[in-house]
C-alpha cells in the first residue's frame, strides 16, 4: 500500500512538472565548474529549439524518481515562457549522483538523469 502511494506521488509530481514546463519557449542552461559547487559559471547556453526543449522536458518529467541526494551541482536549467521563469531545475551528472532536482509546490523532488540526458547536456555545452 505504501509503495502504491509513493509511486502515485512520484507520477503526480512528474506530471505536474511536465504540465508546468511543456510550453516553455526557451531554456537557459548554466554550467558550473564541475566540482559540485555552484559558485563559478563556466558557460551559459540559451536553447530556443522546440525539439531540444521537448527532449529536456521528457528527460526530467519521465526520469526515474528517487530520493534526492546532496552531491553538489553541475548546472541549472531555467525554463522560460514569454520572458518569465516558470521553473528552475538543478542537475548533477556524476554517476553516483546523476539527478535533476527541483522544487515543486513547496516540496523538493528529484528525477534520475540518465546517460542520454547527460549526452544532451554535454552536447549543448559545446
Amino acid at each position: 500500500m505504501v509503495a502504491v502511494i509513493f509511486l502515485s506521488a512520484c507520477n503526480k509530481a512528474g506530471k505536474q512538472l511536465e504540465d508546468k514546463i511543456t510550453n516553455s519557449d526557451s531554456v537557459a542552461i548554466n554550467y558550473f565548474k564541475g566540482d559540485g559547487t555552484m559558485d563559478t559559471v563556466v558557460a551559459v547556453r540559451i536553447v530556443r529549439d522546440r525539439k531540444v526543449i521537448e527532449q529536456l522536458t521528457g528527460f526530467i518529467s519521465n526520469g526515474s524518481k528517487h530520493q534526492m541526494k546532496h552531491c553538489g551541482l553541475d548546472g541549472s536549467l531555467h525554463f522560460f515562457k514569454m520572458n518569465r521563469v516558470v521553473q528552475d531545475i538543478d542537475f548533477r551528472m556524476v554517476d553516483e549522483c546523476s539527478q535533476f532536482s527541483f522544487m515543486l509546490l513547496g516540496q523538493y523532488h528529484a528525477a534520475g538523469l540518465d546517460g542520454d540526458a547527460k549526452k544532451l547536456l554535454l552536447y549543448l555545452m559545446q
